[in-house]
Order: structure tokens, then C-alpha cells, then sequence
């Protein structure tokens, strides 16, 4: 008896039977480039076996070459007016909320393989997470990552700069129940088939 196991082909009344690795066998994967922020005109973590089922897929990198990555996205959190001047000033009810954010928002976008199922694991040459204010009210968080890789560097910069926001969330709530986190947006991003892009 082999080691591991097999999934068994199924036959239910009332639905799609299981499929097997072999089912999905010999079907073409769409070639587009993973993570490059261009428009495919289909999704390359999607494979459709030979009974037209979509199955969701790792896309395989192994093929591209290695390249530079960067990427630049940011998250927004407003507070209610008045709020967030004292907060730079003098820190929240647990801390300094700039530091413990930057800390946790480095060590998302080192674990972002782990959190989106997807991704992968991509080894980061640098992390850099700076705030900004913008206006009385809003704090502007951004996430730069960059690595020398197969695939880029987009989701690390997005998980990085939420798990920052959220962390400020977190550290101010006790201050205000209306604190918001608005958007959490690519701003840029270089390398890879599609080259560069950005926002503005």
C-alpha cells in the first residue's frame, strides 16, 4: 500500500462530484504574470479542469526570471475632530502608537505568504513604514517593500500598512469608538512583465 493518500471520484445526486489531482491534469494554465497589477483577461490563480470547474491554484513562478520589485500602498484612518493631535503628541492609552504600528505593520509584510493563501512566500530586502498627517484628522500610513524575486511585492506593502492602521485602531479605540480605517490602496509599483505602474 503507497504512502499519502487520493481523493476519490465521487458520483452525488444532488451536486458536483470531488475531484482528483488527475482531473486536473493537461489543462492549459493561463500564463499571465502573478501579482503585477496589469488586467488579465482571466485570473491566473484560477485553473478549470476537464469538466469546466474552476479549482483555485498557487500560480507556478519557478519559470520567471529573478527581478527587482518594489512597491509603495498606504491606508487612511480618520478620527474624529480633535482627536488624533494629542495622540501624536502625547501617544494613546497603550503607547506610542507610531512605533508599535511600524513594528507590527513590518512584521505583517513578512508573514503575508502566510496570511493570503496565494501569496508566496517572498523573501523582503526591506520594509519601511512611515505616518504622515494629512489635515486635523487623518493619519496617512505607507508601506514600501522591495525584494529581488519571481514575483512581486504588492501584497506585502497592502498587509503592511493595514495591520499598521489596524494597530493604531487598536492602541486609540478606548479614546473613540468612530475611529475608521477608510482605504488601504497600492500607490505604486515597479518590475516584473508589466513593469512599472502607479496611482497617480
Amino acid at each position: 500500500m503507497g504512502r499519502g493518500f487520493t481523493l476519490t471520484k465521487i458520483e452525488r445526486p444532488d451536486g458536483p462530484r470531488m475531484s482528483s489531482a488527475k482531473d486536473l491534469e493537461d489543462v492549459p494554465v493561463d500564463p499571465c504574470d502573478s501579482g503585477d497589477g496589469a488586467a488579465e483577461e482571466s485570473l491566473s490563480h484560477v485553473r478549470v479542469d476537464g469538466e469546466g470547474r474552476s479549482h483555485s491554484v498557487m500560480v507556478d513562478v519557478g519559470g520567471k526570471p529573478v527581478t527587482g520589485r518594489t512597491a509603495q500602498a498606504r491606508a487612511l484612518v480618520d478620527f474624529p475632530p480633535g482627536l488624533l493631535a494629542g495622540i501624536l503628541e502625547s501617544g494613546g492609552p497603550k503607547g506610542p502608537i507610531e512605533e508599535v504600528a511600524r513594528v507590527a505593520g513590518i512584521l505583517a509584510a513578512k508573514r503575508t505568504g502566510d496570511l493570503i493563501p496565494m501569496c508566496h512566500p517572498v523573501g523582503l530586502d526591506v520594509v519601511e513604514i512611515d505616518f504622515a498627517r494629512i489635515g486635523p484628522d487623518r493619519l496617512e500610513i505607507r508601506c514600501k517593500t522591495a525584494c529581488s524575486g519571481r514575483t512581486g511585492v504588492e501584497m506585502e506593502a497592502m498587509t503592511g500598512a493595514s495591520i499598521a492602521a489596524l494597530t493604531v485602531y487598536d492602541m486609540t479605540k478606548a479614546l473613540a469608538k468612530g475611529i475608521r480605517v477608510v482605504a488601504v490602496e497600492l500607490l505604486e509599483k515597479t518590475g516584473g512583465k508589466h513593469g512599472s505602474w502607479s496611482r497617480e
